[in-house]
């Protein structure tokens, strides 16, 4: 009897639940890391980079297949193909019944890009992904330098594969958490996919890290703080009856040991109810509190408990898919009237000197 080799699968996180239901012609859920490099890059040698890369990380070689109660990534021998910036910025990535990869490389000059879907994983895992497939194109570019590994221990296969959420999640019975208050939403013709370009800006690190020492704040919150600030001066005074609200991601890999490359992570809603007298001093020391209060272990595991005991809960993992999606999508809009705006710091970034 002919034996046939079965593909392996993996159930989605659950921060990745929503992102297939949510994921439409204006949300592609996408997002991009990319590396500047001091010369142009070639693309046969980051064509090699990037096959080299995903040995290292078959997680990435997964596609998004749809069940009948959930979604769940099936791993297939895909291959990678590395191709010029031709689309606009986190183009689709994810087409449902379409088994294809759910991240893509490619380069414009002297820039490699790295776009990624949130179903696959988050930021810490995609920067760790690029940064091993610039050191793996800087190596094939320059044969005789030695370039050290970007981590130090190695990970098995099921670390970077380990769903985080399932490991950390306690049954312990949460306490009755304040709900969130909708937020003033911002107004004005939205831009179709098509038409996505990224404003980029470089500051000093020295002088940014300077100004929020004067605050005795983290660059988060004071950035956090200018943002909410900004769309302040930005909202109609008329319309200031509500609080302006930021979601700001929390990787949850600095308060639970992990080295998971799926999604884990977490949010805070960090807002302020702005008054005609409002100066930027008042929103940072607000934020400054409310960051102390919520990024505290305890805060963030009840939360996260929160989301995975509805996952695992009989009644609705017994739900089928179609209507999971419905309510999936009901509750990404009804969650957004509280939240205008998201600020994501991916934090430091460090690469060997070489």
């Amino acid at each position: 009897m002919r034996e046939t080799k079965q593909s392996k699968w993996r159930k989605l996180d659950n921060a990745a639940q929503a992102f297939p239901a949510a994921t439409g012609k204006k949300d592609t859920r996408v997002f991009r890391f990319y590396c500047q490099l001091k010369e142009k890059v070639r693309e046969e040698k980051l064509q090699r980079a990037a096959e080299l890369t995903i040995e290292k990380y078959p997680l990435y070689r997964s596609v998004l297949r749809k069940g009948v109660f959930w979604f769940y990534m099936e791993q297939r021998a895909l291959p990678v193909t590395v191709k010029k910036e031709e689309r606009p910025p986190c183009s689709k990535l994810y087409v449902p019944d379409q088994k294809s990869l759910l991240f893509e490389v490619s380069y414009h000059q002297n820039r490699i890009n790295f776009e990624v879907f949130h179903g696959l994983t988050d930021g810490t895992g995609a920067m760790l992904f690029l940064k091993d497939l610039v050191r793996n194109y800087l190596k094939l570019c320059y044969p005789k330098e030695q370039f050290p590994k970007i981590m130090e221990e190695e990970a098995t296969l099921s670390d970077l594969e380990e769903d985080s959420f399932s490991q950390y999640y306690s049954r312990k019975k949460q306490r009755n958490r304040e709900k969130a208050r909708p937020a003033v939403q911002l107004r004005g013709a939205s831009r179709e996919q098509w038409e996505m370009s990224i404003d980029e800006l470089l500051l000093s690190v020295k002088e940014i890290h300077g100004k929020a020492r004067e605050y005795s704040v983290s660059i988060t919150v004071y950035l956090a703080a200018v943002l909410l600030y900004a769309i302040y001066e930005e909202v109609p005074k008329s319309r200031i009856r509500k609080p302006i609200t930021l979601m700001i991601p929390v990787n949850l890999r600095n308060y639970f040991p992990s080295s998971s490359m799926t999604n884990f992570f977490g949010w805070i809603e960090a807002g302020y109810l702005f008054e005609p007298e409002t100066e930027l001093t008042d929103v940072i020391a607000h934020l400054k509190t409310v960051f102390h209060k919520e990024l505290v272990k305890e805060n963030l595991s009840e939360k996260m408990s929160e989301l995975v005991r509805l996952e695992k809960n009989p009644l609705l993992r017994a739900v089928p898919l179609e209507i999971k999606n419905l309510c999936l999508m009901a509750g990404t809009t009804l969650g957004g009237r509280s939240i205008p705006a998201i600020y994501s710091n991916i934090g430091r970034i460090e690469m060997p000197p070489e």
